[in-house]
């Protein structure tokens, strides 16, 4: 992989709590613990020790990541702060909080970077 662009945002997933019970066992097949923490700019998530967030979840987070690479605000879809919101994964387990934070580089069609 060769990463040539620098992305706009930079997002922090963190694991918020759980929706049943006190453990993830038996229920979140990706083993989640409340304050693991992923991040990315525009790939998928990952931890400290390069593990990958829930592909299930993920579905769920991509949409709202590209709202706010559109200028769009969370509070507009339910987001407590406009850069933040919080998210239950698809099996109804875990709890997650996504943040964005503006990381001061372009934005990726505004920035013309495709044009030659």
């Amino acid at each position: 992989m060769k990463k040539w662009y620098d992305e706009e945002y930079e997002w922090e997933i963190e694991v918020a709590g759980f929706l049943r019970g006190q453990q993830t066992e038996h229920y979140c097949r990706n083993g989640e613990e409340i304050g693991d923490k992923y991040t990315c700019t525009y790939g998928c998530p990952v931890n400290a020790d390069g593990q990958g967030i829930c592909s299930k979840v993920m579905l769920i987070m991509f949409p709202i990541m590209e709202a706010v690479r559109s200028g769009g605000d969370l509070e507009n879809i339910g987001g407590h702060e406009r850069y933040s919101q919080n998210v239950v994964c698809p099996d109804g387990c875990v709890l997650f909080k996504m943040t964005a934070n503006k990381t001061g580089n372009e934005n990726f069609h505004k920035g013309h970077f495709y044009d030659s």
